[in-house]
């Protein structure tokens, strides 16, 4: 409620310069650079779940006790996810995967696997649209309860945890959010695994600032995450680090 009139207040006083700059009381670039800026304002704290700025998120615990440490999977279940898996089991990890409803409708036995495998599951919307954004909050409650409703028609789990797809927060995301009751998990390792072609340089980005209590965004959909997976996993036992799924880290219960 703050933020909305702050919003509104900021919007007017806009309005107002844009008067006052007809009647040349001061300068149109002003105005234009007042609104240029406070737009980019508005990208870069919708854009970054890490701020909670309007929504409190686990992104990571610098006060664990140990060396635990957090690795998670976005926009899975698909058929790169059982090589995922696959390198998981060999190190016997657990991790924690945010999936989308859709993939979970297409992939049902791959999704099965994460759960006989013990790995932590959440709520990554049930699309991933692109224009999530932009969404009403009514549509995003029924994003967020369409894929609810998919994986406790397959896993039986109530799931209480949402990842916002593109750490997207705003607004609408959370007043949906106080209707579904979900808890926010975000990240505050970035790996871009997704975008970046390097996977070298993508797993130097990932162990440059490494410490206890972090949360590494991964996606399991991505066919060379399977060597950066691997390749993270060493480095973690060679230092002595212990992957935790994100209800340990952050002592949440996940499923209800």
């Amino acid at each position: 409620m703050k933020f909305k009139v702050a919003h509104i207040i900021m919007i007017l006083l806009i309005a107002f310069g844009v008067v006052l700059a007809f009647l040349n009381l001061i300068s149109f670039w002003m105005i234009i650079g007042v609104a240029v800026g406070y737009l980019i304002f508005l990208l870069v704290i919708s854009t970054n779940v890490r701020l909670n700025f309007f929504v409190r998120a686990h992104n990571a615990n610098p006060i664990v006790g140990d060396r635990s440490i957090a690795i998670t999977f976005d926009d899975g279940p698909v058929e790169n996810t059982k090589e995922i898996l696959s390198i998981l089991k060999k190190y016997d990890v657990k991790a924690s995967f945010f999936c989308i409803g859709q993939h979970i409708e297409n992939n049902p036995e791959i999704f099965q696997l994460l759960i006989e495998d013990g790995h932590f599951i959440g709520n990554h919307s049930y699309s991933h649209t692109r224009k999530m954004g932009f969404l009403s909050s009514k549509d995003i409650v029924k994003e967020i309860k369409a894929c609810d409703a998919i994986i406790y028609k397959i896993a039986g789990i109530n799931s209480r945890t949402f990842r916002p797809p593109f750490g997207v927060i705003n607004p609408n995301t959370q007043k949906a959010l106080v209707e579904t009751g979900h808890v926010v998990v975000g990240w505050n390792v970035r790996s871009y695994d997704a975008v970046l072609s390097s996977s070298n340089f993508v797993l130097r980005r990932i162990l440059r600032k490494i410490k206890p209590g972090d949360v590494i965004l991964l996606h399991d959909n991505n066919l060379k995450t399977v060597h950066i997976l691997e390749q993270l996993l060493i480095f973690l036992k060679d230092n002595n680090y212990t992957p935790v799924r994100v209800d340990t880290l952050f002592n949440i219960d996940a499923y209800n």
